[in-house]
Protein backbone atom coordinates (compact mmCIF):
# COMPACT_ATOMS: atom_id res chain seq x y z
CA UNK A 1 0.00 0.00 0.00
CA UNK A 2 1.60 3.37 -1.20
CA UNK A 3 0.52 6.76 0.08
CA UNK A 4 0.38 8.19 -3.24
CA UNK A 5 -1.91 5.53 -3.51
CA UNK A 6 -4.41 5.62 -0.73
CA UNK A 7 -4.17 9.28 -0.82
CA UNK A 8 -6.69 9.78 -3.75
CA UNK A 9 -9.22 7.89 -1.70
CA UNK A 10 -9.10 9.67 1.65
CA UNK A 11 -11.34 11.88 3.83
CA UNK A 12 -9.61 15.08 4.92
CA UNK A 13 -12.90 17.00 6.40
CA UNK A 14 -11.91 18.12 9.77
CA UNK A 15 -15.48 19.30 10.45
CA UNK A 16 -17.00 17.86 13.73
CA UNK A 17 -19.94 15.12 13.31
CA UNK A 18 -23.02 16.13 15.74
CA UNK A 19 -26.57 14.75 15.17
CA UNK A 20 -25.73 12.54 12.19
CA UNK A 21 -24.14 15.75 10.49
CA UNK A 22 -20.47 17.17 9.52
CA UNK A 23 -20.50 20.65 11.04
CA UNK A 24 -17.99 22.99 11.93
CA UNK A 25 -17.52 24.79 14.70
CA UNK A 26 -19.90 27.33 16.02
CA UNK A 27 -17.37 29.95 16.23
CA UNK A 28 -16.33 29.11 12.93
CA UNK A 29 -12.66 28.32 14.80
CA UNK A 30 -9.79 26.24 13.11
CA UNK A 31 -7.17 24.69 13.87
CA UNK A 32 -4.06 22.94 11.57
CA UNK A 33 -3.75 19.31 11.58
CA UNK A 34 -0.25 18.63 10.88
CA UNK A 35 1.63 15.55 9.71
CA UNK A 36 4.41 14.57 12.07
CA UNK A 37 5.58 12.34 8.98
CA UNK A 38 7.00 15.71 7.31
CA UNK A 39 5.17 18.76 8.93
CA UNK A 40 2.57 19.44 5.92
CA UNK A 41 -0.70 20.45 6.85
CA UNK A 42 -3.46 17.60 6.14
CA UNK A 43 -6.71 19.59 6.81
CA UNK A 44 -8.18 22.25 8.88
CA UNK A 45 -10.00 20.85 12.30
CA UNK A 46 -12.91 22.27 13.84
CA UNK A 47 -12.09 23.84 17.15
CA UNK A 48 -14.87 23.04 19.11
CA UNK A 49 -16.01 24.92 22.34
CA UNK A 50 -18.56 24.76 24.93
CA UNK A 51 -21.29 25.38 22.42
CA UNK A 52 -20.22 22.73 20.31
CA UNK A 53 -19.85 20.03 23.59
CA UNK A 54 -23.72 21.24 24.40
CA UNK A 55 -24.94 20.69 21.09
CA UNK A 56 -23.60 17.13 20.54
CA UNK A 57 -24.44 16.56 24.41
CA UNK A 58 -28.20 17.28 23.26
CA UNK A 59 -28.59 14.99 20.66
CA UNK A 60 -26.55 12.32 22.37
CA UNK A 61 -29.25 13.00 25.14
CA UNK A 62 -32.71 13.12 22.84
CA UNK A 63 -30.85 10.12 21.10
CA UNK A 64 -31.21 8.17 23.93
CA UNK A 65 -34.47 9.18 25.63
CA UNK A 66 -36.46 8.66 22.58
CA UNK A 67 -34.99 5.45 22.61
CA UNK A 68 -34.12 5.00 18.76
CA UNK A 69 -31.06 3.18 19.94
CA UNK A 70 -31.25 2.40 23.73
CA UNK A 71 -34.87 0.74 23.04
CA UNK A 72 -33.55 -1.58 20.03
CA UNK A 73 -33.69 -5.21 21.04
CA UNK A 74 -29.90 -6.25 21.73
CA UNK A 75 -29.90 -8.61 18.61
CA UNK A 76 -31.04 -5.50 16.36
CA UNK A 77 -27.92 -3.47 17.81
CA UNK A 78 -25.74 -6.65 17.10
CA UNK A 79 -26.17 -6.41 13.37
CA UNK A 80 -25.38 -2.67 13.36
CA UNK A 81 -22.41 -3.06 15.09
CA UNK A 82 -21.70 -6.25 13.06
CA UNK A 83 -21.92 -3.94 9.80
CA UNK A 84 -20.16 -1.24 11.42
CA UNK A 85 -16.99 -3.70 12.10
CA UNK A 86 -17.64 -4.53 8.39
CA UNK A 87 -16.87 -0.66 6.99
CA UNK A 88 -13.96 -0.15 9.20
CA UNK A 89 -12.27 -3.35 7.34
CA UNK A 90 -13.80 -2.18 4.01
CA UNK A 91 -12.22 1.03 4.70
CA UNK A 92 -8.84 -0.15 5.85
CA UNK A 93 -6.70 0.82 3.59
CA UNK A 94 -7.87 4.71 4.04
CA UNK A 95 -8.18 4.60 8.07
CA UNK A 96 -4.40 3.12 7.75
CA UNK A 97 -3.11 5.78 6.23
CA UNK A 98 -5.16 8.21 8.24
CA UNK A 99 -3.83 7.02 10.97
CA UNK A 100 -0.26 6.91 9.48
CA UNK A 101 -0.66 10.60 8.40
CA UNK A 102 -2.06 12.01 11.07
CA UNK A 103 0.20 10.49 14.16
CA UNK A 104 3.32 9.32 12.42
CA UNK A 105 3.06 5.42 12.97
CA UNK A 106 4.20 3.23 10.66
CA UNK A 107 0.86 2.32 7.96
CA UNK A 108 2.15 -1.61 7.99
CA UNK A 109 1.03 -1.66 11.64
CA UNK A 110 -1.82 0.95 11.10
CA UNK A 111 -3.33 -1.62 9.22
CA UNK A 112 -2.16 -4.74 10.38
CA UNK A 113 -2.58 -3.99 14.16
CA UNK A 114 -5.15 -1.00 14.50
CA UNK A 115 -7.42 -1.26 11.88
CA UNK A 116 -7.56 -5.00 12.35
CA UNK A 117 -7.75 -4.29 16.01
CA UNK A 118 -10.70 -1.68 15.87
CA UNK A 119 -12.71 -3.62 13.62
CA UNK A 120 -12.58 -6.75 15.90
CA UNK A 121 -13.63 -4.71 19.18
CA UNK A 122 -16.71 -3.50 17.31
CA UNK A 123 -17.32 -6.86 16.15
CA UNK A 124 -16.75 -8.94 19.33
CA UNK A 125 -19.02 -6.20 21.69
CA UNK A 126 -21.74 -6.49 19.06
CA UNK A 127 -21.66 -10.32 19.50
CA UNK A 128 -21.54 -10.37 22.89
CA UNK A 129 -24.24 -8.47 23.59
CA UNK A 130 -27.42 -10.43 22.74
CA UNK A 131 -25.58 -13.25 25.21
CA UNK A 132 -24.93 -11.24 28.36
CA UNK A 133 -27.78 -12.97 30.79
CA UNK A 134 -29.44 -10.86 33.39
CA UNK A 135 -29.80 -12.69 36.96
CA UNK A 136 -32.58 -13.63 39.04
CA UNK A 137 -31.81 -13.41 42.91
CA UNK A 138 -32.12 -16.40 45.40
CA UNK A 139 -34.60 -15.16 47.52
CA UNK A 140 -37.32 -16.42 49.52
CA UNK A 141 -40.89 -17.96 47.65
CA UNK A 142 -42.73 -14.50 48.58
CA UNK A 143 -40.32 -12.68 46.39
CA UNK A 144 -38.75 -12.36 43.27
CA UNK A 145 -35.74 -10.23 42.27
CA UNK A 146 -34.50 -9.38 39.32
CA UNK A 147 -30.91 -8.49 38.34
CA UNK A 148 -30.83 -6.46 34.71
CA UNK A 149 -28.35 -3.89 33.30
CA UNK A 150 -29.75 -1.08 31.91
CA UNK A 151 -27.28 1.36 29.51
CA UNK A 152 -26.18 4.32 31.63
CA UNK A 153 -27.10 7.43 29.27
CA UNK A 154 -24.73 9.63 27.90
CA UNK A 155 -21.16 8.62 27.67
CA UNK A 156 -18.52 11.09 27.05
CA UNK A 157 -15.21 9.40 25.92
CA UNK A 158 -11.80 11.27 25.55
CA UNK A 159 -9.39 9.27 24.13
CA UNK A 160 -5.27 9.68 23.41
CA UNK A 161 -2.85 10.36 20.13
CA UNK A 162 -1.18 7.27 20.44
CA UNK A 163 -3.64 4.60 19.53
CA UNK A 164 -6.67 6.84 17.76
CA UNK A 165 -9.04 3.78 16.59
CA UNK A 166 -8.16 1.76 19.27
CA UNK A 167 -8.50 3.34 21.97
CA UNK A 168 -11.75 4.87 20.89
CA UNK A 169 -13.36 1.41 20.08
CA UNK A 170 -12.19 -0.01 23.27
CA UNK A 171 -14.87 2.54 24.91
CA UNK A 172 -17.55 3.03 22.20
CA UNK A 173 -18.00 -0.54 21.61
CA UNK A 174 -19.21 -1.50 24.65
CA UNK A 175 -20.71 1.54 25.18
CA UNK A 176 -22.68 1.81 21.87
CA UNK A 177 -23.52 -1.76 22.17
CA UNK A 178 -24.88 -1.71 25.66
CA UNK A 179 -27.73 0.65 24.26
CA UNK A 180 -25.69 4.18 25.44
CA UNK A 181 -25.70 6.96 23.36
CA UNK A 182 -21.57 8.63 23.25
CA UNK A 183 -20.11 11.74 22.69
CA UNK A 184 -16.29 11.37 21.39
CA UNK A 185 -13.58 13.59 21.76
CA UNK A 186 -10.46 12.67 19.86
CA UNK A 187 -6.91 14.29 20.83
CA UNK A 188 -6.37 17.30 18.42
CA UNK A 189 -2.97 15.54 17.80
CA UNK A 190 -4.79 12.71 15.90
CA UNK A 191 -8.35 13.51 15.04
CA UNK A 192 -9.31 12.06 11.60
CA UNK A 193 -9.68 8.81 11.85
CA UNK A 194 -12.19 9.47 14.93
CA UNK A 195 -14.52 11.47 12.53
CA UNK A 196 -14.33 8.72 9.84
CA UNK A 197 -15.27 6.30 12.76
CA UNK A 198 -18.43 8.64 13.05
CA UNK A 199 -19.16 8.59 9.31
CA UNK A 200 -18.93 4.96 9.17
CA UNK A 201 -21.27 4.58 12.29
CA UNK A 202 -23.73 6.18 10.01
CA UNK A 203 -23.50 4.46 6.84
CA UNK A 204 -23.94 1.10 9.10
CA UNK A 205 -26.96 2.10 10.80
CA UNK A 206 -26.42 3.72 14.34
CA UNK A 207 -28.86 6.19 14.86
CA UNK A 208 -28.02 10.04 14.03
CA UNK A 209 -27.38 11.74 17.53
CA UNK A 210 -26.29 8.18 19.10
CA UNK A 211 -22.55 8.88 18.09
CA UNK A 212 -21.32 11.83 17.86
CA UNK A 213 -17.55 13.32 17.82
CA UNK A 214 -16.05 16.68 18.76
CA UNK A 215 -12.87 18.20 17.99
CA UNK A 216 -11.00 20.63 19.77
CA UNK A 217 -8.17 21.24 22.40
CA UNK A 218 -8.60 19.53 25.91
CA UNK A 219 -9.33 22.27 27.91
CA UNK A 220 -11.66 23.98 25.53
CA UNK A 221 -13.76 20.68 24.42
CA UNK A 222 -12.84 18.04 26.71
CA UNK A 223 -12.90 19.69 30.25
CA UNK A 224 -16.61 21.10 29.19
CA UNK A 225 -17.68 16.92 28.50
CA UNK A 226 -16.49 16.00 31.45
CA UNK A 227 -18.23 18.83 33.39
CA UNK A 228 -21.22 18.79 31.56
CA UNK A 229 -24.01 18.12 33.83
CA UNK A 230 -26.00 15.64 31.32
CA UNK A 231 -23.16 13.30 30.93
CA UNK A 232 -23.92 10.53 33.03
CA UNK A 233 -20.06 8.87 32.61
CA UNK A 234 -16.79 10.03 30.97
CA UNK A 235 -14.44 7.33 29.79
CA UNK A 236 -10.76 8.59 29.42
CA UNK A 237 -7.35 7.58 28.39
CA UNK A 238 -4.31 9.37 28.55
CA UNK A 239 -1.77 11.12 31.18
CA UNK A 240 -2.33 10.31 34.77
CA UNK A 241 -2.05 14.14 35.54
CA UNK A 242 -5.10 14.60 33.03
CA UNK A 243 -6.59 11.65 34.60
CA UNK A 244 -6.73 13.12 37.89
CA UNK A 245 -8.43 16.19 36.37
CA UNK A 246 -10.96 13.90 34.85
CA UNK A 247 -11.99 12.67 38.25
CA UNK A 248 -12.38 16.12 39.96
CA UNK A 249 -14.42 17.57 37.32
CA UNK A 250 -16.77 14.69 37.65
CA UNK A 251 -17.12 14.97 41.14
CA UNK A 252 -17.27 19.14 40.77
CA UNK A 253 -20.48 18.31 38.18
CA UNK A 254 -23.09 15.68 38.88
CA UNK A 255 -20.80 13.22 40.38
CA UNK A 256 -20.93 11.57 36.67
CA UNK A 257 -19.36 7.46 36.89
CA UNK A 258 -15.44 8.40 35.62
CA UNK A 259 -13.16 6.08 34.61
CA UNK A 260 -9.54 6.60 33.39
CA UNK A 261 -6.86 4.16 31.79
CA UNK A 262 -3.42 6.47 32.65
CA UNK A 263 0.14 6.27 32.35
CA UNK A 264 2.62 3.20 33.17
CA UNK A 265 6.04 2.57 33.50
CA UNK A 266 5.79 -1.38 33.41
CA UNK A 267 8.96 -3.21 34.56
CA UNK A 268 10.30 -6.15 32.31
CA UNK A 269 12.24 -8.66 34.12
CA UNK A 270 14.30 -11.07 32.60
CA UNK A 271 15.90 -13.74 35.44
CA UNK A 272 18.83 -15.95 34.07
CA UNK A 273 17.23 -18.97 34.07
CA UNK A 274 14.68 -17.16 31.04
CA UNK A 275 13.67 -20.54 28.55
CA UNK A 276 14.81 -18.28 25.65
CA UNK A 277 17.23 -15.17 25.69
CA UNK A 278 16.73 -14.51 22.03
CA UNK A 279 13.36 -14.38 22.25
CA UNK A 280 13.15 -12.18 25.82
CA UNK A 281 15.69 -9.66 23.93
CA UNK A 282 13.68 -9.44 20.93
CA UNK A 283 10.51 -9.14 22.93
CA UNK A 284 12.09 -6.42 25.02
CA UNK A 285 13.61 -4.58 22.25
CA UNK A 286 10.99 -4.41 20.05
CA UNK A 287 7.73 -4.35 22.53
CA UNK A 288 9.86 -0.52 23.71
CA UNK A 289 10.11 0.76 19.77
CA UNK A 290 6.90 -0.71 19.00
CA UNK A 291 4.93 2.64 18.31
CA UNK A 292 7.97 4.80 18.46
CA UNK A 293 7.61 3.96 22.45
CA UNK A 294 4.29 5.76 22.37
CA UNK A 295 2.33 3.01 24.48
CA UNK A 296 1.09 3.46 28.25
CA UNK A 297 2.10 -0.39 28.60
CA UNK A 298 5.55 -0.30 26.71
CA UNK A 299 7.86 -2.00 28.92
CA UNK A 300 10.40 0.86 29.51
CA UNK A 301 12.09 -0.42 32.73
CA UNK A 302 13.97 -3.81 31.88
CA UNK A 303 15.68 -5.62 34.38
CA UNK A 304 18.12 -8.19 33.75
CA UNK A 305 19.52 -10.49 36.21
CA UNK A 306 23.46 -9.63 36.36
CA UNK A 307 24.74 -12.54 35.61
CA UNK A 308 23.45 -12.14 31.88
CA UNK A 309 22.85 -8.93 31.57
CA UNK A 310 26.06 -8.03 28.96
CA UNK A 311 24.99 -11.15 26.96
CA UNK A 312 21.45 -10.07 27.19
CA UNK A 313 22.44 -6.24 25.74
CA UNK A 314 24.69 -7.59 23.23
CA UNK A 315 21.87 -8.87 21.16
CA UNK A 316 19.74 -6.26 22.21
CA UNK A 317 22.15 -3.81 20.60
CA UNK A 318 22.22 -5.70 17.53
CA UNK A 319 18.80 -5.55 17.27
CA UNK A 320 18.78 -1.60 17.85
CA UNK A 321 19.37 -1.02 13.83
CA UNK A 322 16.69 -2.59 12.05
CA UNK A 323 14.02 -0.27 13.81
CA UNK A 324 16.29 3.26 12.22
CA UNK A 325 13.59 5.44 12.01
CA UNK A 326 12.35 5.73 8.26
CA UNK A 327 9.02 7.06 6.38
CA UNK A 328 5.91 6.04 7.86
CA UNK A 329 3.71 5.72 4.80
CA UNK A 330 6.36 3.32 3.51
CA UNK A 331 5.41 -0.41 3.65
CA UNK A 332 8.47 -1.88 4.90
CA UNK A 333 8.92 1.05 7.75
CA UNK A 334 9.26 -0.74 11.67
CA UNK A 335 9.62 3.02 13.26
CA UNK A 336 7.72 6.20 12.17
CA UNK A 337 7.41 9.74 13.50
CA UNK A 338 6.35 10.85 17.04
CA UNK A 339 3.22 12.36 17.20
CA UNK A 340 4.77 16.21 17.06
CA UNK A 341 7.53 18.38 17.69
CA UNK A 342 5.92 19.12 21.40
CA UNK A 343 6.39 15.29 22.29
CA UNK A 344 9.90 15.05 20.06
CA UNK A 345 11.42 17.51 22.76
CA UNK A 346 9.67 15.89 25.66
CA UNK A 347 11.57 12.80 24.81
CA UNK A 348 15.07 14.53 23.34
CA UNK A 349 14.60 16.11 27.22
CA UNK A 350 14.36 12.85 28.59
CA UNK A 351 17.34 11.86 27.31
CA UNK A 352 18.94 14.93 27.98
CA UNK A 353 18.61 13.83 31.80
CA UNK A 354 19.91 10.21 31.55
CA UNK A 355 22.73 11.78 30.22
CA UNK A 356 23.14 14.52 32.66
CA UNK A 357 22.12 11.98 36.13
CA UNK A 358 24.75 9.64 35.20
CA UNK A 359 23.06 6.49 32.90
CA UNK A 360 25.26 5.27 29.77
CA UNK A 361 23.68 6.00 26.21
CA UNK A 362 24.82 3.14 24.68
CA UNK A 363 22.22 3.16 21.45
CA UNK A 364 20.84 6.22 20.09
CA UNK A 365 19.55 9.63 21.53
CA UNK A 366 19.61 12.37 18.59
CA UNK A 367 16.64 13.38 16.29
CA UNK A 368 17.12 11.74 13.34
CA UNK A 369 15.66 13.22 9.13
CA UNK A 370 15.32 16.88 10.67
CA UNK A 371 15.42 17.95 7.11
CA UNK A 372 12.07 16.52 6.48
CA UNK A 373 10.71 18.70 8.49
CA UNK A 374 8.82 14.99 10.34
CA UNK A 375 9.84 14.40 14.09
CA UNK A 376 11.83 11.41 14.43
CA UNK A 377 13.51 9.88 17.21
CA UNK A 378 16.43 7.48 17.31
CA UNK A 379 15.72 4.21 19.65
CA UNK A 380 17.67 4.63 22.38
CA UNK A 381 19.15 2.49 25.20
CA UNK A 382 20.83 3.43 28.71
CA UNK A 383 22.84 0.96 30.57
CA UNK A 384 23.88 1.64 34.44
CA UNK A 385 20.26 3.37 35.04
CA UNK A 386 19.45 3.50 38.96
CA UNK A 387 16.05 3.49 40.56
CA UNK A 388 15.96 7.17 41.87
CA UNK A 389 16.88 8.17 38.13
CA UNK A 390 14.36 9.91 36.11
CA UNK A 391 14.32 7.87 33.37
CA UNK A 392 13.64 5.14 35.60
CA UNK A 393 10.57 6.58 37.24
CA UNK A 394 8.56 9.14 34.92
CA UNK A 395 6.54 8.22 31.74
CA UNK A 396 9.13 8.88 28.88
CA UNK A 397 6.06 7.54 25.81
CA UNK A 398 9.08 7.46 23.23
CA UNK A 399 11.71 4.77 22.38
CA UNK A 400 13.66 5.20 24.91
CA UNK A 401 14.53 1.68 26.95
CA UNK A 402 16.01 1.62 30.58
CA UNK A 403 18.13 -1.26 31.53
CA UNK A 404 18.43 -2.08 35.15
CA UNK A 405 20.69 -5.14 36.80
CA UNK A 406 19.25 -7.19 39.83
CA UNK A 407 20.82 -10.50 41.99
CA UNK A 408 17.74 -10.87 43.68
CA UNK A 409 14.30 -11.99 42.81
CA UNK A 410 12.70 -9.97 45.99
CA UNK A 411 14.31 -7.39 45.78
CA UNK A 412 13.86 -6.78 42.00
CA UNK A 413 9.78 -7.23 42.29
CA UNK A 414 10.42 -4.36 45.64
CA UNK A 415 12.42 -2.30 42.88
CA UNK A 416 9.70 -3.21 39.92
CA UNK A 417 6.52 -2.01 42.62
CA UNK A 418 8.25 1.21 43.25
CA UNK A 419 6.72 3.35 41.02
CA UNK A 420 3.46 5.13 41.42
CA UNK A 421 2.32 3.20 38.14
CA UNK A 422 0.91 -0.34 38.01
CA UNK A 423 -0.24 -1.26 34.50
CA UNK A 424 1.55 -3.91 32.93
CA UNK A 425 4.67 -6.04 33.60
CA UNK A 426 6.75 -8.97 32.36
CA UNK A 427 8.70 -11.88 33.98
CA UNK A 428 10.77 -14.50 31.84
CA UNK A 429 11.86 -17.58 33.80
CA UNK A 430 11.76 -21.43 33.18
CA UNK A 431 10.73 -21.64 37.18
CA UNK A 432 6.81 -22.47 37.54
CA UNK A 433 7.37 -21.32 40.94
CA UNK A 434 9.35 -18.46 40.69
CA UNK A 435 6.67 -17.34 37.74
CA UNK A 436 3.54 -17.70 39.80
CA UNK A 437 5.24 -16.13 42.50
CA UNK A 438 6.82 -12.90 40.81
CA UNK A 439 3.59 -12.68 38.84
CA UNK A 440 1.31 -12.39 42.43
CA UNK A 441 3.95 -10.25 43.85
CA UNK A 442 3.98 -7.42 41.31
CA UNK A 443 1.32 -4.95 41.13
CA UNK A 444 0.26 -4.44 37.82
CA UNK A 445 -2.87 -5.03 36.11
CA UNK A 446 -1.36 -7.41 33.17
CA UNK A 447 1.70 -9.51 34.32
CA UNK A 448 3.24 -11.00 30.81
CA UNK A 449 5.10 -14.61 31.33
CA UNK A 450 7.68 -15.27 28.88
CA UNK A 451 6.13 -12.92 26.39
CA UNK A 452 5.17 -9.09 26.55
CA UNK A 453 2.14 -7.76 24.86
CA UNK A 454 0.54 -10.60 23.63
CA UNK A 455 -3.33 -9.85 23.99
CA UNK A 456 -6.85 -10.82 23.26
CA UNK A 457 -9.97 -8.94 23.36
CA UNK A 458 -11.84 -11.47 26.07
CA UNK A 459 -9.00 -10.46 28.71
CA UNK A 460 -9.41 -6.82 30.77
CA UNK A 461 -6.79 -4.07 30.20
CA UNK A 462 -6.05 -2.09 33.27
CA UNK A 463 -3.65 -0.84 36.14
CA UNK A 464 -3.35 -0.67 39.83
CA UNK A 465 -2.31 2.56 41.71
CA UNK A 466 -1.89 5.40 39.19
CA UNK A 467 -2.47 3.74 36.13
CA UNK A 468 -5.88 4.32 36.70
CA UNK A 469 -9.71 2.98 37.44
CA UNK A 470 -11.84 0.73 35.33
CA UNK A 471 -10.81 -2.02 33.20
CA UNK A 472 -11.29 -1.76 28.76
CA UNK A 473 -11.81 -5.20 26.82
CA UNK A 474 -14.08 -7.83 27.92
CA UNK A 475 -17.02 -8.61 29.06
CA UNK A 476 -15.70 -6.48 32.03
CA UNK A 477 -15.98 -3.27 29.80
CA UNK A 478 -19.86 -3.11 30.15
CA UNK A 479 -19.64 -2.69 34.03
CA UNK A 480 -18.33 0.53 33.19
CA UNK A 481 -21.62 2.01 30.62
CA UNK A 482 -24.29 0.26 32.34
CA UNK A 483 -26.89 0.34 35.59
CA UNK A 484 -27.30 -2.37 37.79
CA UNK A 485 -30.85 -2.20 38.62
CA UNK A 486 -32.59 -4.51 41.53
CA UNK A 487 -36.50 -5.19 41.10
CA UNK A 488 -37.90 -6.75 44.47
CA UNK A 489 -41.33 -8.38 43.32
CA UNK A 490 -43.17 -8.86 46.45
CA UNK A 491 -45.49 -12.60 46.17
CA UNK A 492 -48.20 -12.55 49.08
CA UNK A 493 -49.92 -15.82 48.21
CA UNK A 494 -46.67 -18.33 47.06
CA UNK A 495 -48.44 -21.58 46.22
Amino acid sequence: MQATETTKIMNFDGRSVINGKRVAAISGASFDCISPVDGRVLTQVARCEVADVNAAVAAARTAFEDHRWSGLAPAQRKRVMIRFADLVQKHGDELAMLETLDMGKPVKYARSVDVNSAANCLRWYGEAVDKVYDEIAPTPRTALALITREPVGVVGVIVPWNYPMIMASWKIAPALAAGNSVVLKPSEKSPLTALRLADLALEAGIPEGVFNVVTGYGPEAGSPLALHMDVDCIAFTGSTRVGKQIHVMAGQSNLKRAWTELGGKSPNIVFADCPNLDRAVESAVGSIFFNQGESCNAPSRLFVEASIKDRFLEKALALVPSYAPANPTKPDTVMGALVDEIQMNTVLGYIASGKSEGAALIAGGEQVMAETGGCYVQPTIFDGVTPSMTIAREEIFGPVLSVLSFTDAADVVRQANDSVYGLQAGVWTSDINKAHGVARALRAGTVHVNQYDEDDITVPFGGYKQSGVGRDKSLHAFDKYTETKTTWIRIDSPV
